[in-house]
């Protein structure tokens, strides 16, 4: 038997081996196999079945070994592996190690616990004897014969304080066996997933729910793949038609992928799984996957799903690639986060890749928003998406007021951008006397943007990278976030040594500060990721959130999205212009999305809710068709100017980075190579560039860009990845296609 093996060992090629007659019964496509290459023993898996077409057989080598008796990756998973390589310009090697956890490809240990349990009853008269001779045993004896179920033998002995001696001399007479059972480490075992109170059983739904769920269920019992767009207010029961879907899918033996965007709202999403699957699917498994697992958790959930245990996976992008046997649902909720695209190789976009694992799977793909990406309106408008409508709150609540404060006016009469306009600071009272609670959101971290000298005008920049510096008070340090390089603050101007220097801008830590000082008395909370450093920290926030021992929850995007706490009857933005202001085509999009979905969070409950906007542009179309949570206005102006300038959605983008340390040199190279691909493909793409990019350093090395429009990725790429290979590139040039960038920095 000869298979081709795809080797993880950093070069992309087919390898063919011969299996032993010892492995022929354990080797199929998607097998995780060692074999003999460079010197040394690798890792590889199986693509192909068949010897290859130019070399002599008797020449392989033969694989050494199998890891796992069952496939690593699914046929569809492997099918989806060659696309994605084709699609985003990457080796297939490098896409299997995304798709296979470090700790599978490592084969780390399962963990094993020791059990004790009675094998031959004793007669009380030999017990007794057994007391007098051996009391030790005897004890050992009598506990282990009152259990019901085999117990743990470190436990045993520490509780009895009985020594190794007397389990020995137990099993050697054949009174007591032993056993090892593998320990599973199931993530978020101790049901703390940020204290969710779920209801067991599903409530009725409303007329647009049913609808929904009718639908999903007729395509579901299609057995064909199809995707839908479930576009929902916030708060209108978009997570009941996800749990209808993904009972009904289970039902006819199916398995499910639930995607979400952040981290954070696994907890929460996983209490409602485990909850709903435990009453309506009989005690189904639900496995989570993300990237602060430990290695053991993500061992052993990924065993689970391979061998069919576990049918349900509910995690962060990477999910997508979990190796469900027999997938029939993929839920992508909040499909409009572009924390759903990766931002190193494979740069891949857990959104589309989900909609093409449903293609090879046959599958339903069901994509949820209250404000979806353009992208998949468009797919509506053409038909290659169905769209389901949820236009209300249930039981009919109502959504938040959202009230414009205009930061001009503010900062004429604080004389200075204030942290907290004065409407802000009353609503914050209001809700503390009421014992009610308040979030808000400011999507930058730190306490001041950047360091002003207001003497010489000198901007306090990273000497690694082309931005200016973070402020962080908590020690008095200034931090690059994007490169980590950090020093002690000045007290004096580095440039001219003046001591008026100010800071300039708001970050996360400045906002808690204004708080405490206006509400000395409310319990305070930060959440972003400089306070999230401890593993399951953000659970116990969420928890303790929830359970009203947080008055305010101060945070960036990891609280804007997804929440559900029905005592929050304020949200605050406090600057919502970050977002609006930075040089991309999505700029608006993105702060139309942000402004609705974190208006969202507010007024879930029996309370009505209020948002209040600060911005210095009340009159941009963001902001408006916000405070009316229009989507469907919004995308009609914002699609008439992607059109009529034909970005995306109308045609691809493809971003061509190109980075080293000599800036000359690097615009030379890049200004050849785009005359090269004006010649060659000149009708298939429109170049834009080269110029250099908005953050023209990082870390050390200078950066460039072109970009390539298109409207047919597939027969572009490998005619870039073609002349890439031919041209004469200097070594220390590093060059990067992204295919559908979600970000122009």
């Amino acid at each position: 038997m000869i298979v081709g093996v795809h080797p993880l060992a950093g070069f992309d090629k087919v390898l063919h081996y011969r299996v032993p007659p010892a492995l022929a019964g354990a080797v199929e496509v998607g097998s995780l196999v060692r074999m003999p290459i460079l010197g040394g023993v690798r890792l590889g898996l199986v693509g192909e079945l068949g010897p290859p077409a130019d070399f002599p057989v008797e020449r392989l080598k033969a694989l050494t070994d199998v890891v796992y008796p069952f496939p690593a990756l699914t046929p569809e998973l492997l099918q989806l592996a060659r696309w994605m390589a084709r699609y985003y310009a990457c080796g297939v090697d490098a896409i299997i190690e995304t798709m296979i956890p470090a700790a599978v490809r490592r084969g780390a240990a399962v963990k094993q616990e020791r059990l004790l349990a009675v094998a031959r009853p004793l007669p009380e008269a030999d017990v007794e004897r057994l007391a007098a001779r051996a009391p030790q045993q005897a004890r050992l004896y009598r506990f282990l014969a009152e259990q019901m179920r085999p117990q743990p033998k470190g436990l045993v002995l520490r509780r009895l304080r009985v020594g190794p001696s007397s389990v020995a001399a137990l099993l050697r007479d054949g009174v007591l066996r032993e056993e090892s059972v593998r320990v599973e480490r199931i993530a978020y075992a101790d049901g703390h997933a940020g204290g969710e109170l779920v209801a067991a059983q599903p409530h009725a739904l409303n007329p647009e729910q049913q609808s929904a769920v009718d639908q999903l269920s007729k395509d579901l019992g299609a057995g064909a793949f199809s995707v839908s767009l479930l576009l929902g207010v916030t708060g209108s029961g978009k997570t009941e038609v996800y749990l209808r879907a993904i009972d009904e899918a289970l039902r006819a033996g199916g398995g499910v992928v639930f995607l979400v965007p952040e981290v954070a709202l696994t907890p929460q999403t996983v209490a409602r799984l485990r909850s709903r699957l435990e009453a309506i699917a009989g005690g189904e498994r639900c496995v989570v996957w993300h990237s602060h697992l430990s290695e053991g958790e993500r061992l052993d959930g990924w065993l689970a799903l391979a061998t069919g245990e576990a049918r349900v996976v509910v995690g962060a992008r990477s999910a997508v690639f979990a190796p469900v046997r027999n997938l029939r649902l993929v839920v992508v909720d909040e499909e409009h986060e572009p924390a759903y695209k990766q931002d190193e190789t494979p740069r891949y976009h857990g959104r589309d890749v989900a909609v093409m694992r449903a293609k090879l799977a046959g599958a339903l793909c069901l994509l949820g928003s209250a404000t979806p990406s353009l992208e998949s309106f468009t797919n509506v408008e053409a038909g290659k998406y169905r769209l389901l409508q949820l236009t209300q709150r249930v039981d009919a609540r109502q959504l938040p007021y959202i009230d414009v404060v205009d930061l001009r006016i503010e900062a004429a009469k604080q004389r200075g951008q204030p942290a907290l306009s004065g409407k802000l600071v009353r609503a914050l009272h209001a809700r503390l006397e009421r014992r009610e609670q308040t979030i808000l959101f400011i999507n930058r971290r730190g306490y001041s943007s950047s360091l002003l000298c207001r003497q010489c005008g000198h901007v306090e920049g990273c000497p690694h990278c082309s931005i200016a510096m973070t402020f962080h008070r908590t020690d008095d340090t200034l931090r690059c976030h994007l490169c980590g390089h950090q020093r002690a603050a000045p007290a004096a101007c580095p440039q001219c040594r003046a001591p008026d220097i100010r800071w300039r801008g708001l970050g996360t830590q400045r906002v808690e500060e204004a708080v405490r000082r206006v509400a000395p008395r409310a319990r305070v909370e930060r959440m972003d990721t400089d306070t999230m450093v401890r593993k399951n920290r953000f659970r116990e926030v969420l928890a303790e959130f929830r359970a009203g021992r947080i008055d305010i929850l101060i945070g960036t995007q990891m609280i804007g999205k997804g929440l559900d706490f029905p005592n929050v009857t304020l949200v605050g933005l406090v600057d919502a212009d970050i977002s609006m202001h930075v040089p991309d085509f999505r700029a608006n999009e993105r702060t139309f999305q942000l402004l609705v979905q974190v208006a969202g969070r507010a007024g879930r409950g029996d309370r009505a809710g209020e948002v209040i906007v600060q911005t210095f542009t009340p009159q941009s179309e963001a902001i408006q068709f916000s405070r009316r949570a229009d989507f469907a206005g919004f995308a009609a102006a914002e699609l008439k100017l992607r059109r009529d300038f034909r970005y995306p959605p109308y045609r691809h983008l493809i971003q061509h980075l190109f980075r080293g340390p000599n800036a000359d040199k690097l615009r030379f190279y890049a200004e050849q190579w785009a005359r090269l691909v004006e010649r060659e493909l000149g009708d298939r793409v429109e170049l834009r560039g080269p110029s250099a990019a908005p953050i023209e350093k990082i870390k050390d090395e200078y950066r460039w860009q072109l970009w390539y429009f298109t409207s047919a990725v597939s027969r572009v790429v490998p005619e870039l990845e073609r002349l890439r290979s031919a041209f004469a590139w200097a070594d220390d040039i590093t060059q990067v296609l992204d295919v559908d960038p979600v970000s122009l920095g």
